[in-house]
């Protein structure tokens, strides 16, 4: 797996394009799942698998002081990745300027004429672009425009439980070591709780 740091160096990536998931997720079942699939999607179309992360999170951009700490390192992150099958990881820098993207741009400009995604999945709550204007709605819009499919992740849940990194956190303030490794899908003594920088 190869580790794409920003934009800038894409020519590092596939020319032909890829199959693409978005997002920041520490809940490792979800990403798996994601990913296992995507991957599957790669085999089919014969197209490398890319995972695009953003460093530092949006909320550590956007909330410096409320945003909640990491559940996972970047490295861990990529490990995990790298055990699914994932080709790259461009990892984006979240910063104030990424952030002013228009949803417009962001796909004319990164997802079709950057990375040229010939499949996207998304979880069914992405939101993107300046203001969280685009949705997936409009991705579906977008993907009959320029020709790529796109597919909703639905949403994971465990014992009735969303899987997503709140839910980890809220099991492990609550003591409640069960919940958090089965939304995690990992024992919590591989867990550390990072500084958000």
């Amino acid at each position: 797996m190869k580790l794409i740091r920003g934009i800038h160096n894409l020519s590092q990536a596939s020319q032909e394009g890829c199959v693409l998931t978005i997002g920041n997720s520490t809940a490792c079942i979800a990403v798996i799942a994601r990913c296992y699939r995507l991957a599957e999607e790669g085999r089919k179309r014969n197209l490398p698998v890319m995972v695009m992360l953003f460093e530092p999170q949006p909320l550590e951009l956007f909330a410096t002081d409320k945003a909640p700490a990491r559940l996972t390192r970047l490295r861990e992150k990529l490990r995990y990745l790298a055990e699914c099958g994932v080709d790259y990881v461009l990892c984006v820098r979240f910063d104030r300027r990424f952030a002013a993207l228009t949803a417009q741009n962001f796909i004319s400009d990164l997802l079709v004429k950057h990375l040229r995604v010939k499949f996207l999945a998304v979880g069914d709550d992405f939101r993107f672009g300046a203001g969280r204007e685009g949705d997936f709605l409009l991705l579906q819009k977008a993907g009959m425009e320029y020709g790529f499919d796109i597919t909703s992740t639905q949403t994971f849940c465990e014992g009735g439980v969303r899987i997503s990194s709140t839910a980890v956190r809220q099991a492990l303030a609550d003591d409640n070591l069960a919940l958090a490794e089965s939304l995690l899908g990992a024992p919590v003594c591989h867990l550390r709780a990072c500084s958000p920088r």
